[in-house]
């Protein structure tokens, strides 16, 4: 099993609802398509990440299973830091009746909007990075619906912390993967 394989999956194992429910969860986003490249507009802003603009990805997401009260997103590289992985976006704390997350939004927090800590340890995006002349990184950028209120965490969560929070809580999850190299 690959390792982007192994990440969907452990964060997909969140989702402990009936498979009705897991099934219902589509996400969709207008900056990332599933199984492509990565445009530069989400790329760190530094000449050795290839110069792009550092905005957040656009993520929607439809057909929250019943119960979800919060949703929480993140952005992953799994090749990062030679196979350990880099968090590059925690987001949680969303009402889902938001729908969506837009491209450029929740760069830090906001109000309705947690951002959790990076792999840097800054609540903040991290534009992608991987090292010039390494293949292609995958980026798995993944949706869990919650049953946990709206503010329920705390601020200052890294992913791990997060996903140890949500154990028991999740409903659903859906990812999309994009890769980018330079």
């Amino acid at each position: 099993m690959n390792l982007r394989l192994c990440a969907a999956t452990a964060l997909l194992s969140l989702a402990a609802a009936t498979s009705a429910q897991a099934a219902s969860l589509s996400i969709a986003s207008t900056s990332l398509a599933d199984g492509k490249p990565i445009p530069l507009t989400f790329i760190g802003a530094e000449a050795n990440c290839g110069s792009g603009k550092a905005s957040t990805p656009q993520v929607s997401w439809t057909n929250v299973p019943t119960g979800t009260r919060s949703i929480a997103a993140l952005l992953f590289d799994p090749d990062g830091a030679k196979g350990l992985g880099v968090a590059h976006w925690v987001v949680y704390n969303v009402d889902p009746a938001r729908g969506q997350i837009r491209q450029g939004e929740a760069a830090s927090s906001l109000d309705g909007i947690t951002v959790g800590n990076n792999v840097a340890g800054a609540a903040a995006y991290k534009g992608l990075c991987p090292p010039a002349g390494d293949n292609p990184h995958h980026y798995v950028l993944t949706v869990i619906a919650t049953d946990l209120a709206p503010g329920a965490l705390p601020a200052g969560l890294s992913r791990e912390e997060l996903l140890l929070r949500l154990k028991g809580h999740g409903l659903a999850g859906q990812s999309i993967v994009g890769t980018y190299g330079h």
